[in-house]
């Protein structure tokens, strides 16, 4: 049965202990194989996904035993192949775990893969992991940008996901990013405090804007080093909304380099990137060592054409 015939009448789901506490729209991620998120969001907004009868938001978090019903989904798509990680791939992705407990795996994720598969891609970091490690219980406590590097939380017990994601919703959590953007940020230290507010585009892609309307929002900002036409910055979100990071530079005016929807209009002479210049560089996690994952080799080697530009 191909994709687009398989959720052509109600599905029904029921939670288990090893999905509570998770995310409705990660939930469905997983299970709504062939169904672009875009599309899994819109049937979220649109009461077609109901939990023990009622309508609920995409950050509704699942308990034992509810009752998830999703309307029939009708849709015109090309099947997708649901082709197996490869061995290679997979073990790539363990090769980049750089902390693990019991309870807790942290892995540094390359620019360029998903954290998971769905709305066209066939598989993320968390796919790729379950089959490296043939564990079928392996959840993502937090999510970043496709395009973003660096530092990924996944759970390996029920135990650590609820209390680690507790930890993140209390901003106990200190996550520092390193990101490349565009001209000489002026001051060595300051607090962005810009709220920020979700929206969608007309082809049902999301975006982040500044808005007095949106919710609240805060990073504070580094400078780890000036070139001629970039900044190296180390910023640390002190609330967890969409593309912080990124809104937050553009809305003083530094956004990041390589980056196509947020500021790419804004003047930059230095050398071209690769991707997004943003990397998940290190985590403070309450009772556990600080974990750090050093700039990737891209961003280096940007980082020393830029010093080599501003020398000249």
């Amino acid at each position: 049965m191909n994709s687009t015939q398989q959720w052509q009448s109600v599905t029904w789901f029921e939670v288990d202990e090893h999905q509570e506490g998770q995310r409705i729209d990660n939930f469905l991620f997983t299970r709504l194989k062939g169904v672009p998120k875009s599309r899994i969001y819109r049937l979220i907004r649109e009461g077609q996904v109901r939990v023990n009868k009622k309508r609920i938001k995409a950050e509704t978090k699942l308990a034992i035993g509810d009752q998830i019903r999703v309307a029939p989904i009708r849709f015109e798509q090309k099947d997708e192949t649901d082709a197996p990680v490869s061995d290679k791939v997979a073990q790539s992705l363990l090769s980049r775990v750089i902390y693990e407990d019991e309870g807790l795996m942290v892995v540094n994720k390359p620019s360029g893969i998903a954290v998971h598969g769905g709305s066209g891609v066939a598989y993320g970091l968390i796919e790729g992991l379950r089959a490296a490690t043939g564990k079928k219980y392996l959840e993502l406590i937090h999510r970043i940008d496709r395009d973003t590097s660096g530092l990924v939380m996944v759970s390996k017990k029920r135990s650590t996901l609820k209390t680690l994601q507790d930890l993140l919703r209390e901003h106990k959590i200190q996550k520092t990013y390193a990101a490349i953007v565009k001209g000489q940020v002026s001051l060595d230290r300051q607090l962005i405090d810009q709220p920020l507010l979700r929206y969608e585009l007309s082809n049902g892609e999301r975006r982040v804007r500044v808005s007095k309307d949106g919710k609240e929002s805060k990073t504070q900002w580094n400078v780890a080093e000036r070139f001629m036409h970039a900044t190296l910055v180390y910023a640390s979100p002190l609330s967890g909304r969409t593309h912080q990071i990124r809104v937050h530079g553009l809305s003083i005016g530094h956004p990041l380099v390589g980056d196509e929807k947020y500021g790419h209009e804004t003047e930059y002479r230095g050398p071209n990137p690769r991707r997004l210049c943003l990397h998940a560089m290190r985590l403070e996690i309450p009772g556990y060592p600080v974990i750090e994952a050093p700039l990737p080799e891209d961003m280096q080697s940007l980082v020393a054409q830029l010093r080599a530009q501003k020398k000249d």
